[in-house]
């Protein structure tokens, strides 16, 4: 089955075409345009996407020596995420799909994210699946491609924004979190001053707001003063802020392991771990995570690091396992944000 991806839940515009394994896949980033802002701008998001997409469905389909009229299924990120870059995919796809006469598919972002872990492999089920990145972090109980249960999600925010906003207070460069893990390997390891937040409690929701504002406070009384902006090199950054990030980094780590240790009790039928989202491709939690599916007696799945981050692919391949077992959308569906869940409404 041939199948058309694609995503525009955030700041990536990103395409691919699944025909038995990633035959063509292109990403248009907004990292340049939203760096000086600091942070994702909603409208101008959406607005790039407009601009970028027609072209790169496109180039994908050219990469792929594919017309449109060859695709046999369209499948687009429904959410969540934010409501306008969404609904500019959602309504390209819809008019893509009605032109060339194909079938549609909605796609759960999270659940794509957890999915291109098994983009060369054979997914193993059940499994226990950690996702963590900048909007969302959440755990799932995974029966099997369309059988999920949410075990725990972020109430406030996410690892990744945490990461994200520790970065902005230190004036690193954007996006933020990929800094603070440059930084934390330079750190010296030694002992916590930060909170491993909302472990206090005996269920598997995150919270990592209580981490920033820990994070603030440290850097406050340690009097650290704002890196310049655009001259980023890590040998010459302070040691103390490198400490800061090595802590801020092991936090996070920790707390997630810990959250992911009571969803795999709550799993004892569990044979596999997937890691996914764009904080996995953190080397710290990444190893950490492969060490406790070994000592669980576990197989560890992540996707490779080109495809932790939004992409086409991890669309259009869970809409080819979605699509070949029979499951569509109307043209009705809509386009879901954040904090709403997706509804179950495939035909």
């Amino acid at each position: 089955m041939r199948v058309l991806g694609i995503e525009t839940s955030c700041d990536e515009s990103a395409v691919a075409v699944w025909d038995g394994g990633v035959r063509a896949c292109r990403t248009h980033s907004q990292i340049a345009m939203h760096a000086v802002f600091g942070g994702v701008v909603p409208e101008l998001a959406s607005r790039e996407h407009l601009r970028a997409l027609p072209g790169l469905v496109d180039a994908t389909l050219t990469d792929a020596g594919l017309s449109p009229a060859a695709i046999d299924l369209v499948a687009v990120t429904r959410g969540p995420g934010l409501l306008g870059a969404l609904l500019v995919g959602v309504a390209y796809a819809k008019a893509l799909a009605l032109a060339i006469n194909r079938p549609i598919l909605g796609i759960d972002h999270l659940q794509a994210h957890l999915m291109a872990a098994f983009l060369e492999r054979e997914p193993v089920f059940p499994a226990v699946g950690l996702l963590v990145s900048g909007g969302h972090t959440a755990l799932y109980r995974i029966e099997d491609v369309d059988r999920w249960e949410i075990l725990g999600r972020t109430l406030d925010d996410a690892a990744g924004e945490a990461l994200d906003k520790v970065a902005k207070l230190l004036n690193l460069p954007y996006p933020g979190g990929a800094y603070v893990e440059v930084l934390a390997q330079r750190g010296k390891k030694g002992r916590p001053f930060l909170p491993r937040p909302f472990l206090d409690n005996d269920h598997c929701d995150f919270s990592f707001s209580g981490l920033k504002t820990a994070a603030a406070l440290w850097i406050q009384e340690q009097g650290i003063q704002p890196l310049g902006y655009g001259k980023f090199i890590p040998e010459v950054v302070p040691d103390v802020v490198c400490q800061l990030c090595a802590e801020v980094n092991q936090a996070v780590v920790d707390t997630l392991l810990e959250k992911t240790r009571r969803a795999l009790r709550r799993t004892p039928q569990a044979q596999a771990l997937v890691l996914a989202g764009g904080v996995a491709a953190n080397t710290a939690l990444r190893t950490a995570c492969a060490a406790l599916a070994k000592e669980q007696g576990l197989s560890f799945f992540a996707p490779e690091l080109a495809y932790c981050g939004d992409n086409g692919a991890m669309v259009a391949h869970l809409g080819a396992l979605l699509g070949a077992r029979g499951y569509r959308n109307d043209l009705a569906f809509e386009a879901i944000p954040r904090g709403r869940r997706i509804p179950d409404d495939y035909l």
